[in-house]
């Protein structure tokens, strides 16, 4: 006789939950850079001094997703949301109360980076990937980042109407009280070491970083990471501010983070079904090459608000598109029973390239006028990434096959 499990414990409410919570811990952090000229112009600050705060967040959440990752995989997904959700929701509290930049560094910087890090999408897609089978996988895994794009649409739009009809103070204790819904939610994600379809693994957590750090592929993934970060968290939070300074209105920058989180749902639920029929390296590849010749395109193109349209529509697909190929890597090579921390690790490097590029955006604004340099240097960076994950070995290794056929 099967045993009955709760509906709180069907995949299909799993799933669910932690595409909810996708949604609220990226919409929530892809608003941030709307606060950029009120924040600073009220404060008398530079931009500098909310991009370290952004970096600093960055660098944080990068650093804290592996120690998360690790936490999940050993003691469950729960624990390590709650903490998360608080964390953030104090953080974004206290960046509506700074009075200088150190303050805000710590708040929106350290705490607020923490906090994302505790209820990202390495905690979020590892939960989704152990409750479905390997035939569904990738396709789970585009479900739940197209829901984090869900977020940015979502959120985008509406915190430039707090902003516009409460002011910048107001709408971050909304956004604050918005991370704090992530609580409840935290009870819908069980505590699963393995998933269906994967034999049952005895390996230690030194034992799969030491593996993973010996794989030239997994190196080269982590490396091409960095790119990704480097180009989302620089467009993300300098994106508005740079389309204000090109003459344009605040809503188109508001109308383009809410465009590129739109056609990100596209990108994502798209690079899922190319992640489970067609080879992850080579759609990683074709990303990051045509990220290049978006920003490209953006810079040589007259500047007007269509053109600030398409170039966020062709990032919106591009945008994270790469994070289902990248996790599905990671646990098609690897397995799935540490692909939390295995992601964490990838991710981090994804972290140290958000820091470069949004600090980088603020220091050389400030020193120049100008962004143009910092997009050049992503125009760069993408084609380096095209390059460095085409020669990565995605085969699952030979343990993973042995202890399939085995159990066959």
């Amino acid at each position: 006789m099967s045993e009955i499990r709760p509906w709180w414990r069907d995949p299909t409410v799993i799933i669910l939950g932690g595409c909810a919570i996708a949604m609220l811990g990226f919409g929530i952090r892809s608003s941030f850079g709307l606060f950029l000229d009120p924040l600073t112009l009220e404060k008398g600050w530079g931009r500098e001094t909310f991009a370290l705060a952004m970096a600093i967040q960055n660098l944080l959440w990068g650093i804290g997703v592996p120690l998360a990752g690790m936490i999940a995989d050993r003691h469950g997904s729960a624990r390590v949301l709650i903490f998360g959700a608080v964390a953030y929701g104090a953080g974004i509290f206290g960046m509506a109360q700074a009075e200088n930049g150190l303050v805000l560094c710590l708040t929106g910087g350290v705490l607020a980076g923490i906090g994302v890090a505790f209820t990202g999408f390495a905690i979020a897609l590892s939960a989704i990937a152990k409750v479905v089978g390997p035939h569904k996988r990738s396709l789970a895994l585009g479900l739940g980042t197209a829901a984090g794009s869900l977020g940015q649409v979502l959120f985008s739009p509406l915190a430039l109407s707090f902003i516009t009809l409460y002011g910048w103070h107001t709408a971050l204790l909304i956004l604050a009280g918005s991370a704090l819904l992530i609580v409840p939610l935290a009870g819908l994600i069980p505590h699963t070491e393995n998933a269906p379809g994967e034999v049952e693994s005895q390996q230690t957590l030194r034992e799969a970083l030491r593996e993973a750090a010996s794989h030239s592929g997994y190196v080269m993934l982590t490396a091409g990471f960095f790119v990704c970060g480097f180009h989302v968290a620089f467009i993300t939070v300098h994106f508005p501010s740079y389309i204000k300074d090109i003459g344009l209105a605040p809503e188109v920058g508001a109308a383009s983070l809410a465009l590129i989180g739109l056609f990100n749902i596209l990108g994502s639920l798209s690079s899922g079904w190319i992640g489970q029929h067609r080879s992850k390296k080579l759609g990683l590849s074709w990303i990051y090459l045509l990220r290049a010749v978006a920003i490209s395109a953006l810079l040589l193109a007259p500047k007007t608000e269509w053109t600030i349209y398409l170039f966020s529509i062709a990032m919106g697909v591009l945008w994270l598109s790469t994070v289902p190929l990248t996790t599905g890597i990671v646990g098609q090579v690897f397995g799935l029973r540490y692909l939390a921390t295995l992601f964490g690790v990838v991710f981090f490097s994804h972290q140290l390239g958000s820091f470069l590029g949004v600090w980088l955006g603020g220091y050389l604004y400030d020193a120049t006028g100008s962004y143009d340099s910092v997009w050049w240097a992503g125009v760069v960076l993408g084609l380096l990434a095209a390059a460095i994950h085409l020669p990565i070995n995605e085969r699952p290794l030979a343990r993973l096959t042995r202890s399939g056929a085995e159990a066959g």
